[in-house]
């Protein structure tokens, strides 16, 4: 993951992964190609899958204050 990763938000890595997965699925791409689409869908949402889980945390948190 690069420092730019890191940058985005939730909701640009997730734009973006849409439109990853969208060009994958029209095809049309050299082999080349989709293996790098592959490659930075995979970065994207592991982007994504840190922002839910930093989310979850804090929901988690909260519930367990108000809990107290």
């Amino acid at each position: 993951m690069t420092k730019t990763d890191e940058a985005l938000g939730y909701e640009q890595a997730r734009d973006e992964l849409i439109d990853v997965v969208r060009r994958l699925e029209a095809g049309g791409t050299s082999l080349e190609e989709s293996l790098a689409l592959w490659e930075r869908g995979e970065e994207l949402a592991k982007v994504c899958r840190r922002w839910l889980e930093g989310a979850r945390a804090r929901l988690d948190a909260a519930l367990e204050e108000d809990g107290e």
